[in-house]
């Protein structure tokens, strides 16, 4: 098994190209509507007196103008949280059979609590049904791992990846069955594509969140793919559907978040493909970009003030090798204003299945 743990294949030409590298604290700024409460209307006055009845004045119909809006609710600063690669099969990581499923989140400090949004790759499909799928490595996640993962603190789990379809469309439906009913919501995978690429959408401190979920590196080619009628992962190579599903979400919401598994196994920074990629999401209304796939950390670039986390290494995995440790959490905060700040928060794999938050 390769050091990032049998993910898929390096498809792509290794073009350079990357030419928005580098940590970067990005800024942007959205225009806050005004809402303002007009006056309300008065009825014309009526006459009363001895043998004198009162008017009964006229119908009138309402008018938006005459009834007064409630004020929408201020926004407020919003700290946002992003990881790579999560597994939740005990068999691949079996320090959950003698730790328990806690054991994943224990050495965070409470941080996903903390926040007001963490967004996971989750790397497995996390069900029971189904059988496995011709490929040479699969993943199987126990759905009692689910409390543990809710009660630290995420609440979006992306299925837009390679082993999410490890079992079939039978566990894959099941696996958006469990993560809601355990209050976490599942991207990147439906009953058909316009499910796969239907964004979570939150209401958090004022402003209007939406989560998108791609798979651009998906296993078995093309039979995991989501489509009319067809249960899979959304989007693959497919740039158009990328471009919609962020538009769709833009319509819905202030800030739109990308998770989008890509790129190349080792691989840690981007390649041609991958800018082009995020350029054209930005362009559409992506303000914030996770990026994972090549079991490797990588840096953080921008594009028009919106950060773009190239690859956020393994997260909750085993501990293969020293540099496939080396890890971080992605923190991007918001202020009320709307300027971006983003940052990688040191994190290591100490044990297997075990990321410990680093300087905390």
């Amino acid at each position: 098994m390769a050091d990032g743990g049998g993910p898929g294949r390096g498809r792509r030409s290794l073009a350079a190209g990357a030419a928005v590298l580098g940590v970067a604290l990005a800024t942007a700024v959205w225009a806050v509507a005004r809402d303002p409460s007009p006056e309300r209307g008065r009825s014309p006055p009526g006459a009363t007196g001895p043998g004198v009845s009162a008017p009964t004045p006229p119908a009138v119909e309402p008018s938006p103008r005459t009834t007064p809006r409630p004020r929408p609710r201020p926004r407020g600063r919003l700290v946002i949280h992003g990881t790579g690669d999560v597994s939740l099969d005990p068999h691949y990581v079996p320090n959950f059979l003698r730790y328990g499923f806690g054991y994943a989140w224990s050495g965070l400090g409470a941080l996903f609590r903390r926040d007001d949004l963490t967004v996971v790759n989750l790397e497995c499909p996390v069900s029971t049904l189904g059988s496995p799928v011709e490929k040479r490595f699969t993943f199987r996640g126990d759905p009692a791992a689910l409390p543990a993962m809710r009660r630290a603190g995420v609440e979006v789990a992306n299925l837009g990846n390679n082993h999410a379809y490890d079992y079939g469309p039978e566990a894959l439906l099941d696996t958006l069955r469990n993560l809601r009913a355990h209050r976490i919501a599942p991207v990147g995978a439906g009953a058909d594509g316009r499910e796969a690429t239907r964004a979570a959408v939150f209401r958090l401190r004022g402003w209007r969140v939406a989560v998108v979920g791609i798979g651009n590196v998906v296993e078995p080619e093309p039979e995991s793919v989501a489509g009319p009628g067809k249960p899979g992962v959304a989007c693959n190579d497919d740039v158009r559907c990328m471009v919609r599903a962020v538009r769709r979400a833009d319509r819905r919401a202030d800030l739109v978040v990308v998770s989008i598994h890509w790129g190349v196994e080792l691989q840690p920074e981007p390649r041609a493909d991958q800018v082009a990629m995020a350029r054209a999401m930005i362009d559409a209304g992506a303000d914030v970009i996770f990026g994972h796939h090549s079991h490797r950390l990588g840096s953080v670039g921008s594009y028009r003030g919106r950060p773009i986390f190239w690859s956020l290494g393994n997260f909750v995995w085993p501990r293969l090798s020293a540099a496939g440790a080396r890890t971080a959490v992605a923190e991007v905060v918001v202020a009320p204003g709307g300027r971006i700040q983003a940052r990688l928060l040191p994190v290591e794999i100490e044990d297997s299945g075990h990321p410990v938050l680093l300087g905390r």
